[in-house]
């Protein structure tokens, strides 16, 4: 089988690029849709889920992933423990499917280092992914649009957590790109074009790679 994986910052454009690069290669695609499974299977509304995973009660631990991470997450009653430890679980699921798939977020690609995944980071300038946000939210009702500075406080809140949670699981720095096979900014892209040219590199990739 053949895995990509796509972590990215918030803002990027990287959902949209994983979900474009699904529907190109004709691939199973995983995102939200670990959230739900494990809002249903544990009676959870799947916000919290999400909330938890991203506070992740854990990263209190000095720990990586390869070393400790099993005796960290079941030696906490930590929900967002818990609940990581069960996404884990999902995840090396959907390897052993055997079905090729893009997933999206999630640490998918050191969860499922074994499998040899296509590695992808996404990433663009704050304002590129200011500008992608606030495009987003004036899709919303008036009502229901975030502010321009809550949204940026939101940006810098899940940069701080992504990145504490990486050098947790890789005992790497956050800016250590070697943890990639293809770093993109995606910021003068159009997702589209960029997703076409991302499906052409990944089968020379995974030709070269087998």
């Amino acid at each position: 089988m053949r895995i990509i994986t796509v972590s990215r910052q918030f803002g990027s454009g990287g959902r949209e690029l994983g979900k474009r690069l699904s529907d190109l290669l004709g691939w199973d695609y995983y995102d939200r849709e670990i959230i739900q499974a494990l809002a249903e299977e544990q009676g959870l509304h799947p916000d919290y889920v999400r909330e938890a995973l991203n506070t992740h009660g854990w990263v209190h631990y000095q720990l990586t992933y390869r070393h400790s991470f099993h005796q960290a997450i079941h030696g906490t009653g930590s929900a967002g423990a818990q609940l990581l430890a069960r996404q884990r679980e999902i995840l090396m699921e959907i390897a052993e499917s055997g079905n090729n798939c893009v997933i999206v977020g999630r640490d998918a690609d050191v969860v499922l280092h074994a499998s040899n995944p296509f590695r992808i980071s996404v990433c663009a300038d704050l304002q590129a992914r200011l500008d992608r946000c606030l495009r987003y939210e004036n899709k919303k009702p008036p009502e229901e649009r975030l502010p321009e500075k809550e949204i940026l406080r939101n940006i810098r809140r899940i940069d701080r957590s992504r990145r504490q949670t990486r050098e947790i699981l890789t005992g790497k720095d956050s800016g250590d790109g070697s943890s990639f096979d293809l770093i993109l900014n995606a910021a003068s892209w159009d997702i589209k074009k960029l997703a076409e040219a991302v499906a052409e590199f990944s089968a020379r990739w995974f030709e070269q790679h087998e």
